[in-house]
Formats: structure tokens, C-alpha cells, sequence
């Protein structure tokens, strides 16, 4: 029987010195028929790192962070304390092409179009009341040292508590939208920089996205205008990876009616699990395990199951790596 703890260990001692530098994540993207990306790491903290620090320094956003890492102190882990960097990722599901946002991991995925990698950054998304959508548009416009016209929503709500907005904010360290400011095909909502590093990988925005301005900058030098953006909101998500299935479990977003239940839960990984055409009749999955992951929703990738023996070496002979 598979063993989720032991799959988790697996993938960390294998990259145990594989800490990356503060580069954004580019990473190869897989061969066809596979779908995972990246190596989980795990380093030992500073003294003075924080959740928020190191989440910056690998681009790994903070609830993330926390996720991976259940009984660590996120505002000072302590020196020498192990911590597990969750830079292992199964790819959305649909098309790779574009960019991609699944808010339920508070992150998005761009693919260039040359084809050969992927580049994913961590996210701040909507907070409840104020939900990012989930549709298809496309990026309109990239916007250098954008000055910020708060709506008279926000600013209603700043004058509320006290904390009253000007009509607009010019460039600079005081302004919320960063350096660039990324324009959609959806009246409303931007991707754009932030004058906070911390509130990435969280919801704290009013719709809009926000990324590390590092990352931003990055990411505006490299994609057109024009290119499709797919947001999605998928908690569960299934991958193959050198013939083996995997599960990697995100915390569902709130409502207003508080988290889902447990049942709901397994209801939706069903459904991710037959949204997988290709695998339906193929595995046997181990749904013992799978409760545990759900359970955990620690964001990390383990094995769940083998794909039938019979129905992986029709697959393979198909493919050509079996003759």
C-alpha cells in the first residue's frame, strides 16, 4: 500500500540540497502524457526568516508556505528548523498555452510560446465579497508607473474606516498597483505589482490580481499582448509522472457560507478525477490515501496510485517507448 508520509519524504529527500535562487520558477515543461513540474526543496530557516521572507525569496506565496509546512511557526520558524518548500507542482488542467490562473492555489502559470517551459508565480486574489473571476479573456494592455484611481467602491470603504483615499494616487512607493500594471479583457481587473510584499499568496486584493513586483516585471519584459488568460478554480488536481498518478490538494476558497464539507470535498475530487478522460478505467486508486490528502490539503504531490499494468503498456506501445 502506498504511504502518503513516505511519498512526501521521498520527494524531499531527494532534493534536500536542491534549495533554488530567488529567480522566478521556470520550469521545463514535461514530456507529452506527463504533467508534473519542479522538485519539492527543503532548507533550514534563519533566524530571522519569516514565512513571508522565504516566500519572497523562492516564490512560493504564503499560504502556501503555511500549508506545507502545519505546526511551523510562520513569523519565526527558528534557526535551523527544516522548512518545506512546496516548488513541486502538478500543471493545470486544459490547455497549456497562455496563462493560466488557478485561484485555488493562489498562483498562475505562463506558458511562452516556444513551447519547451513553464514560468508560475504566486498570486494575491480576491478576498471574500470582492471573489477574482473565473473565466476566459485576455491580456489588453501592459502599463508602465500606472497611477491608481481607486473606484468610488474602495474609496467608500476607506472613508469608512477612517482611512480616506485620494481620487488618484500617482507612481511611486505609496501606490498599490507596482510598477506595471497589466490591463484584461474583463472591465475591472487588472494583474499588477504591489507596494506590500506581504498579502501574496493570500486573498487581500478587490478582484485584481497581485504579484512580487520582481515577478511582474519579469513577466511583462516576456508575454504579447493579446495573449488568452484562463482562470480557473480547481483545489484538486490529478498528474502522471514517470507512469505514477498523483494528487495534489489545496484548501477549497471560502464562501460566505464558511469551508465545504467533507463530503463535498470527495465530491469534487471525483469530479477532477473524471475530468481526467485519459485516466478514466486506468487506475486503482487508493482512496484511503486520497482521504488523507484531502485531509491534509498541504499543496504537495503524492502518489496515489499506478496506472494498470495492462492499460500503461497499451499506452506506452502507442507512444512508441514499448516495442
Amino acid at each position: 500500500m502506498l504511504s502518503r508520509a513516505s511519498s512526501v519524504a521521498c520527494l524531499s529527500l531527494a532534493t534536500l540540497l536542491a534549495a533554488g535562487s530567488a529567480s522566478a520558477l521556470e520550469l521545463p515543461l514535461p514530456p507529452p502524457g506527463e504533467d508534473i513540474v519542479g522538485q519539492v526543496q527543503v532548507i533550514k530557516a534563519a533566524y530571522e526568516d519569516t514565512f513571508a521572507d522565504l516566500g519572497e525569496r523562492y516564490d512560493i506565496g504564503y499560504l502556501e508556505m503555511v500549508a506545507a509546512n502545519p505546526g511551523v511557526d510562520a513569523w519565526l520558524p527558528g534557526a535551523g528548523t527544516e522548512v518545506v518548500l512546496p516548488t513541486r507542482f502538478i500543471l493545470p488542467p486544459g490547455p497549456r498555452e497562455g496563462v493560466v490562473i488557478n485561484l485555488a492555489e493562489y498562483r498562475m502559470y505562463y506558458y511562452p510560446k516556444d513551447g519547451s517551459s513553464v514560468f508560475t508565480y504566486p498570486l494575491g486574489i480576491g478576498r471574500e465579497g470582492w471573489g477574482s473571476p473565473i473565466t476566459n479573456t485576455r491580456i489588453t494592455g501592459k502599463i508602465k508607473d500606472p497611477s491608481w484611481y481607486p473606484p468610488a467602491s474602495i474609496r467608500a470603504e476607506h472613508a469608512a474606516e477612517g482611512d480616506p483615499l485620494p481620487k488618484v494616487v500617482p507612481p511611486g512607493p505609496d501606490n498599490p498597483l507596482g510598477p506595471y500594471k497589466m490591463t484584461l479583457a474583463l472591465p475591472g481587473y487588472l494583474i499588477h505589482g504591489s507596494n506590500k510584499k506581504f498579502g501574496i499568496g493570500m486573498r487581500v486584493s478587490h478582484g485584481c490580481f497581485r504579484m512580487l513586483n520582481n515577478n511582474l516585471t519579469e513577466l511583462v519584459g516576456m508575454i504579447p499582448v493579446g495573449t488568452p488568460v484562463r482562470i480557473i478554480n480547481e483545489p484538486y488536481k490529478f498528474g502522471i509522472s514517470d507512469g505514477k498518478l498523483y494528487l495534489e490538494a489545496h484548501e477549497p476558497l471560502s464562501t460566505d457560507d464558511g469551508q465545504p464539507a467533507m463530503l463535498d470535498r470527495h465530491t469534487a475530487v471525483v469530479n477532477a478525477m473524471i475530468r481526467r478522460e485519459d485516466l478514466n478505467g486506468q487506475v486503482d486508486l487508493n482512496w484511503d490515501l486520497v482521504r488523507d490528502i484531502v485531509t491534509a490539503q498541504d499543496g504537495l504531490p503524492v502518489e496515489v496510485a499506478k496506472p494498470n499494468a495492462s492499460e500503461q503498456t497499451a499506452t506506452l506501445q502507442s507512444s512508441g517507448k514499448v516495442m
